[in-house]
């Protein structure tokens, strides 16, 4: 962990900030490492906030799961992932699709056709820093149009703007893996 951005508390948090992050306070009981390294810039984690929120658009709410899952797995961010394989399987998306989806081979896997086509972007977009992905991106549109297109680049973005944050603070995940001995998800 990186001990040159000290933690805020909930208490010390803005008051616009505190309010915003009220609903998951008092659901998790705890404030986030995440938000208690980057409130110190809360204009910047509250307009981070409102991007989470709108980036995903009318996606799927399996997709943006897909890719949350995929980037976490690909840039190795455990405080995502685990976070994200419980509430993939709270969704009821299940342990066997988030075994599948972590895998990263989207093509010797039981996805759907649209989970593997959207997976394949996103890896190859992350690995190739977007780079030489037209081709699928532009499978991507025609799957889910031009807008879930769109919606697909800027979740893809945010879990990667995400995924650079906490590595670079060191943070640690709060949960366990489902996959990890004695974890029943």
């Amino acid at each position: 962990m990186s001990r040159a951005i000290p933690r805020l508390r909930f208490e010390q948090l803005r008051e616009d900030l505190a309010a915003a992050l009220a609903p998951k306070f008092e659901r998790l009981g705890y404030l986030g490492e995440f938000f208690a390294a980057t409130a110190h810039q809360p204009d910047a984690l509250a307009a981070f906030i409102a991007f989470t929120d709108h980036a995903k658009g009318e996606l799927d709410m399996r997709l943006v799961e897909l890719i949350a899952l995929t980037v976490a797995s690909l840039k190795q961010v455990a405080y995502e992932k685990n976070q994200h394989e419980r509430l993939a399987v709270t969704l009821g998306y299940g342990r066997d699709w988030v075994a599948a989806v972590e895998t990263l081979v989207p093509d010797a896997s039981s996805l759907a056709p649209r989970e593997r086509l959207v997976q394949r972007y996103v890896i190859a977009a992350v690995l190739r820093d977007g780079r030489d992905c037209d081709g699928l991106l532009e499978e991507v549109a025609a799957e889910l149009g031009a807008a879930g297109a769109i919606a697909v680049l800027m979740v893809l973005a945010r879990y990667s703007a995400h995924a650079l944050m906490v590595n670079s603070l060191g943070i640690g995940p709060p949960v366990r893996s489902i996959f990890d001995d004695g974890d029943a998800g």
